[in-house]
């Protein structure tokens, strides 16, 4: 597979603690035109879930916003999460 030369996308992942490890948190994913993910980074928040996840990148990252709607969905092994398309302001 070539050397990717695009971060074609970012987007947002936040978490129910299902498994209570006791870690909330958001990501942020950069994936290229493969889709294959180049960077990512994260940071806590103190509730789970979309609503608390807005509220918390809007303070620890106020340039970065939201470009789609939350999606939810499940693993295989039971995790929740949502995610959702994001840009730099």
């Amino acid at each position: 597979m070539p050397y990717p030369k695009n971060h074609d996308r970012m987007f947002l992942t936040c978490y129910t603690d299902t498994f209570g490890y006791g870690w909330h948190h958001v990501d942020l994913f950069v994936h290229d035109e493969n889709d294959l993910e180049v960077n990512w980074v994260h940071w806590q928040v103190d509730q789970d879930g979309p609503e608390a996840a807005d509220a918390v990148t809007a303070k620890v990252e106020p340039q970065l916003r939201r470009t789609s709607e939350w999606k939810h969905g499940r693993s295989e092994n039971g995790l929740e999460y949502w995610t959702a398309d994001a840009a730099w302001a």
